[in-house]
């Protein structure tokens, strides 16, 4: 099985990268031995700002088509989504406007985790909300969503991972769901 795992931030010190690549960590040890883990860095697919002027006048960026590549190559989605401001980063909410551009089936109906993480309470629960509703409209097929938060109570910085038991339960959960045929209701 081939893992997808990706913050979708562009900071270098991203926790959601980090997040999701915990989750990826858990999956290929304990969930699905032996799946394969390809950790997306958005920095390597800066494009510029879309615009519809911009789209007309140069086309559709190769990094977006190189995008949809790597999830078209996905059997399995972990991404955990950084909130600015309540919303997408611009890094992310710029390739997603890329590559729906191509294909509005953006997840190709992959089995997705979402997930979230901030300093605040809320853990980065609006951004994660916001991603959970589009996903249907963007080909997602999202099985289990997660917000972590206060990021520095719950994740541990020596062993990167969850430290709160309750959310590496659900966790867990979740990334079953990835492979599960039948999708609780």
């Amino acid at each position: 099985m081939h893992v997808l795992a990706f913050g979708a931030s562009n900071s270098t010190t991203s926790i959601n990268a980090r997040l999701a690549r915990h989750a990826a960590q858990v999956f290929t040890s304990e969930i699905s031995k032996g799946s394969r883990v390809r950790f997306l860095d958005l920095n390597q697919f800066e494009m510029p700002i879309y615009s519809p002027e911009r789209e007309e006048l140069i086309g559709i960026p190769a990094p977006a088509y190189a995008v949809k590549q790597v999830i078209t190559a996905a059997d399995v989605l972990i991404v955990s989504f950084a909130e600015h401001n309540g919303s997408y980063t611009t890094a992310f909410k710029n390739i997603l406007d890329w590559v729906s551009r191509i294909d509005v089936n953006v997840w190709q109906n992959k089995p997705a985790l979402f997930m979230s993480a901030s300093g605040g309470e809320w853990g980065g629960g609006t951004v994660l909300a916001t991603a959970v509703e589009a996903a249907p409209y963007l080909g997602g097929d999202v099985r289990a969503h997660l917000a972590v938060g206060p990021w520095q109570e719950r994740f541990d910085e020596v062993t990167e991972s969850l430290s709160d038991p309750e959310l590496a339960r659900r966790l867990r959960e979740g990334l079953a769901l990835l492979t599960s045929e039948t999708i609780p209701a």
